[in-house]
């Protein structure tokens, strides 16, 4: 047997290994694109951030809540200026701005958390109520950024199976959040409880992105009905346009019999 016709036995590992390794980098990016990555994560937190350590110096809740809205907006600018995605942004701005109407209103400073808390609570629910109705909330985020739109649920068991772990895991992950700020909204005051918060904004929300990425990489890959599309349209109009070749190399033929 010659040298060329020996197998090759790292071929396969290698292509399995780079096949594998894509699916995970493609996995990787569609988490970043839908959950902000880590400019995200700094918009989410910068704003209670800025909002706890000014009242924990001087107790304004005034000067405070402006310090956190006017930090979200030109948050929102400066992604305007350079023409990058908003909602991430704009979500943030809308929290914020929620916090300080809800603080203003009542003249409690923790009341600035509550919009957020019960967004978390509400959020929590609605991954688990949806994972458990076989429609998981984080499947419905994530399939237009896999280009699988809802495919997963009738094409792709594997898929649906794996976005059911995820949104069971942020519902959990989510709730068990909820239920250390809630108690602490009680009983602590106002500077305990939103160094808690700001300190429970990441590491939950990294763990549950992990445990989402973890799953995913190990489903099937999605299912890419926007190039089923394409196909289909590219397939319909070389149809046609054989179609109308044939017609029109046919027609001449026609004329010429008659003529004889």
């Amino acid at each position: 047997m010659t040298s060329l016709d020996k197998p090759t036995t790292d071929d396969k590992p290698t292509t399995g290994d780079t096949s594998s390794d894509d699916a995970r980098a493609v996995t990787e990016a569609a988490l970043f694109e839908a959950f902000g990555g880590v400019r995200g994560m700094v918009e989410t937190v910068l704003p209670g951030l800025l909002f706890v350590s000014i009242y924990t110096v001087n107790k304004d809740l005034h000067m405070s809540a402006i310090a956190a809205l006017a930090v979200s907006l030109v948050m929102v600018v400066v992604r305007l200026v350079m023409k990058d995605t908003v909602k991430h942004a704009f979500s943030g701005v809308f929290g914020v701005a929620f916090g300080v109407v809800f603080a203003m209103m009542t003249g409690n400073a923790k009341d600035f958390y509550l919009p957020g808390m019960l967004y978390t609570l509400g959020l929590a629910l609605a991954y688990i109520v949806t994972a458990m109705a076989g429609v998981p909330l984080i499947g419905l985020m994530l399939g237009p950024v896999f280009r699988e739109n809802l495919s997963w649920r009738t094409r792709n068991p594997g898929r649906k199976k794996a976005y059911t772990k995820a949104s069971w895991a942020w519902g959990l992950i989510l709730l068990g959040k909820s239920a250390i700020l809630f108690p602490l909204y009680w009983w602590a005051d106002t500077t305990q409880l939103g160094w808690v918060l700001v300190t429970l904004k990441i590491p939950p929300f990294l763990l549950a992105v992990y445990l989402t990425w973890v799953f995913l990489a190990k489903a099937p890959p999605p299912i890419d009905v926007f190039a089923e599309m394409e196909a289909r349209e590219r397939a319909e109009e070389e149809r046609e346009a054989a179609s109308a070749q044939e017609d029109g190399g046919t027609a001449p033929a026609g004329r010429h019999r008659r003529r004889a």
